[in-house]
Formats: C-alpha cells, structure tokens, sequence
C-alpha cells in the first residue's frame, strides 16, 4: 500500500537581494536568493501586528539563468516550488542544516524598469482584426449568441 503525499510551496513576496548565479563544476547554472513575506495580525489587545518570513530559494539550470536575468532586490515575485532540507559540515567541524525551496516555476510580478513597490500590469489585449464577413454557428440548444469581439481574452 502506497501512501501519497504532498510537498508544494506557494510565494508571493519581495526579494531581498538580487540573484546570485553560480555555476556547477559540471556547467549547471544556479541561482540562489531570499524572498520576503509578511503576515499581519491582531493581538489579543487589539494592537495591529506584523511579522516577515524570510524564505530561501533556489533555481536551477534555465530557470537560474531567467531568475538572474530579470529578478531584482525589491521586486515582487511569486514562486512555486518544494522544501528541500540539506545538512552539511562547516570549515569548524560543526554540523549546519538548512532548508530551502526548490524553485519549479516563477512568475515576476513587477514590471521590468519599474520601482520595487510597483505591483503588475496586465497589459490589454489587442483585439483580432475584424473581418467583413462573418459566418455565424448557432448550437442548436443555445438561446443566446455570442460574437467573437464580445470574448474578453
């Protein structure tokens, strides 16, 4: 009996600092840096409260290099990815562990050239050409029409 399990991480934040890209002694490309994000809350007393998180990720191969490329500190980005924990032993002998979130997909949510607080922009659409004629399809139990200009994507 198999039993099934889930390890996905979801982030929306700003990054601390910009990328830093390796690479590995077999030409790998990686790309490691920290995301912020932040939680608010209401004490007991009714005091507002607000804590940051700061989360570690890391990219690899394409996607380090793309990370690099386009991702800023300040800039807010979201991350989707797995926690991964590593243990390791420092130059002082002493055993360290650490873990992170292997990044699987990145969106970067402020626009490029933008300042770090600026959110996206959704650009519109530009619509199809419209043609002179138009062969219209009525479904047979449908009572209402749609044109093709009246679809917003």
């Amino acid at each position: 009996m198999s039993s099934r399990s889930l390890n996905k991480v979801l982030l929306i934040g700003n990054l601390t600092v910009d990328p830093e890209l390796r690479y590995t002694p077999q030409g790998t490309a990686v790309a490691t840096f920290s995301v912020a994000t932040n939680r608010n809350w209401t004490d007991q007393s009714g005091q507002p409260q607000e804590a940051v998180e700061f989360t570690r990720c890391v990219a690899w191969a394409k996607l380090a290099e793309v990370c690099s490329q386009i991702l800023k500190k300040g800039k807010k980005v979201y991350v989707e990815g797995r926690l991964q924990t590593r243990e390791w032993e420092a130059q002082d002998k002493t055993k360290r562990r650490t873990t992170e979130v292997i990044i699987e997909s990145m969106i970067a949510l402020s626009p490029a050239g933008a300042p770090a607080s600026a959110g996206a922009v959704v650009a519109p659409v530009p619509s199809a050409p419209k043609q002179s004629k138009k062969k219209e399809i009525k479904p047979e139990a449908e009572e209402e029409s749609v044109a093709a200009e009246d679809i917003p994507f």
